[in-house]
């Protein structure tokens, strides 16, 4: 898979792609990068930490966040974007499921919308990234928590929204999907869903799992946003574990030891 300018094996690595959020609100790290130069301050300490993508965020998506404008997310994201094309050499990824916001984006050198709504949002968004060229990430998202059977429901909205990519026209290497920890789902789903991760696999796309700091982890751990690295770095290793391609992550460093140390034991195990 190319994203950006640089290609990604996501068959046999499993890669780190670190949180920039641009936001007054983030659940995590509540407006600590909302300004420029912070953003591009903690872009620089994740690059050297050894993220693979830069994740830009202008919106809060946790629970019960209100919506900005598209004109606010778009001057809190693209100027940021442009200047980390600049400084470095690191594809960059809009978080965002408003295809006016991702446009802007895409202009100013992103390489990757990462749709927390799988294309379904937006009905201009697929089309949008069809004709970039562009990759995407299309997550699992319900307004609500409610399934007939949960995890083959998980599968069939996955196949949804990637049947709307394909009918647009978005190439099947540009496509990754996310099953969505902590959108749609209870405590005990998001456990769920990241025990089963490994049947994801059978839709033949990469994977990208994005749980932390998340709620799952803090309601198991009984503990706030910015103590739970240890319980992120336990999914992040079940991820890789089971084939996700890519982590998506705040604390970059840790995850990037963990996912190093978890791929020598597998490489050694496979070689034996």
């Amino acid at each position: 898979m190319i994203i950006g300018s640089r290609e990604f094996d996501t068959d046999n690595h499993t890669y780190i792609m670190g949180i920039l959020n641009v936001t007054p609100d983030s659940f995590s790290d509540g407006g600590r990068y909302s300004r420029l130069d912070a953003a591009l301050t903690h872009a620089q300490e994740m690059v050297m930490e050894g993220a693979d993508i830069l994740d830009v965020g202008g919106e809060s998506t946790r629970p019960g966040h209100v919506q900005i404008s598209e004109e606010e997310e778009i001057e809190r994201t693209a100027p940021v974007i442009e200047k980390l094309k600049k400084e470095f050499d690191v594809p960059v990824s809009i978080d965002t499921y408003k295809s006016r916001v991702a446009r802007a984006a895409l202009q100013a050198g992103a390489g990757l919308v990462n749709d927390i709504w799988g294309l379904k949002y937006d009905e201009n968004m697929a089309l949008l990234i069809a004709e970039s060229g562009a990759a995407c990430c299309l997550m699992h998202n319900r307004e609500k928590a409610e399934y007939q059977n949960f995890f083959p429901d998980v599968l069939m909205d996955l196949e949804k929204s990637v049947n709307i990519a394909r009918k647009a026209g978005i190439k099947k290497d540009k496509i990754i999907l996310d099953p969505g920890v902590g959108f749609g789902k209870t405590y005990e789903m998001n456990l769920e869903i990241i025990k089963q991760l490994n049947r994801l696999q059978f839709l033949g796309y990469p994977v990208l799992l994005g749980t932390s700091r998340k709620s799952v982890i803090g309601l198991t751990l009984d503990l706030p946003a910015d103590q739970r690295e240890e319980g992120t770095l336990v999914t992040t290793v079940m991820g890789m574990l089971s084939g996700c391609a890519f982590v998506r992550v705040h604390d970059v460093k840790a995850n990037k030891r963990a996912l190093k140390m978890a791929e020598a034991i597998m490489r050694e195990h496979q070689g034996v």
